[in-house]
C-alpha cells in the first residue's frame, strides 16, 4: 500500500470536514469531483438527504449551514483501500450541531461511506460520500436552564 497516497485521500477527507465547519465554501467546492453525490442519513429532517453534482452539494451546504448553525465534524477510524486513481473509505464520526435560531442542540455518530478519485491536477477529490447514523440525539437549549453558548464565531459581537 502506498502510504503517501493513503495520506493524501486522508487530507481529502479532513479537508471536506474543515471547509465546511468552518463555511469555506470555494474550498470546499474543490473537495468533489465535478459529478459527486452525497446521500446523509438525516432523521432530524426525517428523510435522507441525496445531492447530485459538486454544485448541488455546496448549494444545500451554503444554504442550510450558514452562520446559524454551528458545527463539528470529527472523523476517526479510517478504512482506506486503493485501486489505481479510485479509492474507497470508511470513516467514524461524531458531530455536533448547534442550530442558533431554534437553540438546538444535535449530537450523532455515523459511518461513512465514501469515494475518491485521483483527479487530473493529481488531487484526490471526493466522487461519493455518505453516511447512515448510529445515533442522533437533539435537545433545546430551553430544556437545560444553567446551558449558555459562551462562544460562537459567527455571532454578531455585541457591545459592553
Amino acid at each position: 500500500m502506498d502510504l503517501t497516497t493513503l495520506e493524501e485521500i486522508r487530507q481529502a477527507k479532513y479537508r471536506y470536514l474543515r471547509c465546511l465547519d468552518l463555511k469555506l465554501w470555494d474550498d470546499f467546492t474543490d473537495a468533489f469531483t465535478d459529478d459527486a453525490v452525497a446521500e446523509y442519513d438525516a432523521p432530524v429532517l426525517r428523510d435522507t438527504l441525496r445531492l447530485v453534482g459538486r454544485d448541488a452539494i455546496v448549494g444545500y451546504m451554503r444554504a442550510n449551514l450558514g452562520p446559524g448553525m454551528i458545527t463539528s465534524h470529527l472523523v476517526s477510524h479510517p478504512e482506506i483501500e486503493v485501486d489505481g486513481d479510485h479509492a474507497t473509505g470508511t470513516w467514524c464520526l461524531d458531530d455536533t450541531v448547534i442550530v442558533t435560531a431554534h437553540r438546538l442542540l444535535i449530537r450523532g455518530s455515523a459511518y461513512y461511506s465514501d469515494t475518491y478519485r485521483r483527479c487530473p491536477d493529481g488531487r484526490w477529490r471526493i466522487s461519493g460520500t455518505g453516511h447512515r447514523r448510529t445515533y442522533e440525539l437533539t435537545v433545546s437549549f430551553d430544556d437545560l436552564p444553567s446551558l449558555r453558548l459562551t462562544g460562537n464565531r459567527w455571532a454578531t459581537p455585541t457591545a459592553t
